[in-house]
Parts: C-alpha cells; sequence; structure tokens
C-alpha cells in the first residue's frame, strides 16, 4: 500500500515554491521520488529552496517566472517537459493577499490579487493541460484556503479568488476525468508562514485565530505538504473535484 504513496519516474511543478507552503510542498514531493520544478519571482530565494529539494537526491529545475503572465506560464511548463522529460502533477501553489477593509481597496489591488491568484491558476493549468491529458494520467492540486468556504472580515478580495479557485477545480475534475486526471484542492486554515506573520506576531488576532482553531495551534508547512502529497499520487486515484480542509477544525463549527 505504502508504495501508492511514491512519486518515482513523475516530474511535478510546484509555483510560488521558494518560500513558505511551496518550498515545503516541493521538499515532499522529491522525497516520495519525483523530479521536481519550482517556479517563483524571487530568484535568490529560488535557488536556494532549489538547492534544499536538491538535497533529496532528484533532479530540481528553478524556474523564474511570474504566474500571472501567460508567456511565463508556458515558458515554465515548457522548460520543465524539455528540462525534466515531462510533466505529471502540477501545484497551483503562488498567492498573495492584502488585509484591509472592503471600501478601502483600490482597483489595482484588486487586479493584483486577482492577476497571482486566480488568473495565475488558469495559465499554469492551461498550459499543463494538453500535456497530462495526452500522456492519460495527471494530478493539479490547487491551494484553496478555508476562505475557499467560509468568510472572514477584511480579506474580501483574497476570499473571492480562493472561492472562485475552488470552482474552477470542480470544474476543471469534471472536464479532464476522461482522461484519468484528477483535479483538487487543498483548502489551508491558520498555517504559519511569511503571509500570516502579521497575525501571529498581533497578540490580539493571534489570540482570536487560536480561539477559533479547536486544536489551538497553528499548522505548518509539512501539514499541508503531507495533504498534497496524498493527492499527488496513485493513493489518492478515486478522488477529484474535492477540497480537501486542512484546518485544524476551523471549519466544522
Amino acid at each position: 500500500m505504502l508504495d501508492r504513496f511514491r512519486l518515482d519516474g513523475k516530474v511535478a511543478l510546484v509555483t510560488g515554491g521558494n518560500r513558505g507552503l511551496g518550498r515545503a510542498i516541493g521538499r515532499a514531493l522529491a522525497e516520495a521520488g519525483a523530479d521536481v520544478a519550482l517556479m517563483a519571482r524571487d530568484e535568490e530565494r529560488l535557488r536556494d529552496a532549489a538547492r534544499e529539494v536538491g538535497a533529496t537526491g532528484r533532479r530540481v529545475l528553478a524556474i523564474p517566472g511570474d504566474v500571472a503572465r501567460r508567456e511565463d506560464a508556458e515558458r515554465a511548463v515548457a522548460r520543465t517537459v524539455e528540462e525534466l522529460g515531462g510533466v505529471h502533477i502540477l501545484v497551483n501553489n503562488a498567492g498573495v493577499n492584502i488585509r484591509k477593509p472592503f471600501l478601502e481597496y483600490r482597483d489595482e489591488e484588486w487586479e493584483q490579487v486577482l492577476a497571482v491568484n486566480l488568473r495565475g491558476v488558469m495559465f499554469m493549468s492551461r498550459a499543463c493541460g494538453p500535456h497530462l491529458i495526452r500522456q492519460r494520467w495527471g494530478r493539479i492540486v490547487n491551494i484553496g484556503s478555508t476562505l475557499s468556504v467560509v468568510g472572514n472580515q477584511e480579506r474580501s478580495i483574497y476570499a473571492a479568488t480562493k472561492g472562485a479557485v475552488l470552482q474552477l477545480t470542480r470544474v476543471l475534475a469534471l472536464e479532464w476525468a476522461p482522461h484519468n486526471v484528477t483535479v483538487n484542492c487543498v483548502c489551508p486554515g491558520p498555517i504559519a508562514t511569511e503571509m500570516t506573520a502579521p497575525v501571529q506576531q498581533n497578540p490580539e488576532t493571534n489570540k482570536a485565530f487560536m480561539d477559533k482553531t479547536p486544536l489551538r495551534r497553528w499548522g505548518t508547512p509539512e501539514d499541508v505538504a503531507a495533504c498534497v502529497l496524498f493527492l499527488s499520487g496513485e493513493a489518492s486515484g478515486f478522488v477529484t473535484g474535492t477540497a480537501l480542509l486542512v484546518d485544524g477544525g476551523w471549519t466544522a463549527q
């Protein structure tokens, strides 16, 4: 049974792979036997992440690029196929967040978050899709959020994009199921990363989050990576179109 969690012979492409969740996901996939391409905008941190993931002994490719640019998405997939020999797993992890009351958002802030969180998922999935369909095996794992399914104050743009990512997940799962391509969404709750550092460091907001989390702790990037690993291999072959909530019980209330 454990061999169904192995990814030997597979190639994974992880966006936002230079820090936080993406870095942990890339390492987990490599430890399971996959060769990994990491895509991100910050080249210095990307190279550092590639060295860490490469310490597993797997081949690792660092691809600088912005998922919000169609040409960057297409180039990342083309390089992955050319230099690593194919692509089997896509993890759409890149994301940004801006916290403020709805009426204070500027138009350009809406555009910034929409471009990365939603348009980036579309560009990457559209670039990878033909390869996955042609080989009749593929896994797409989109990183959503608890805010894909519930709301929270001062998170209107982020919640809107993450809700859309979940709906896109469901539609692609239906369209690509005949080709043996599964599409799922991992929805993290309070995870300790750079993105959530302002919440963790504020005693008032930190307490509010912990009071809302039945397990009474912040999750780790490895908690999320383990779920992505499950959805990336044969172990999840009969799972598609679903949202896997990794939230310490937040949405069970």
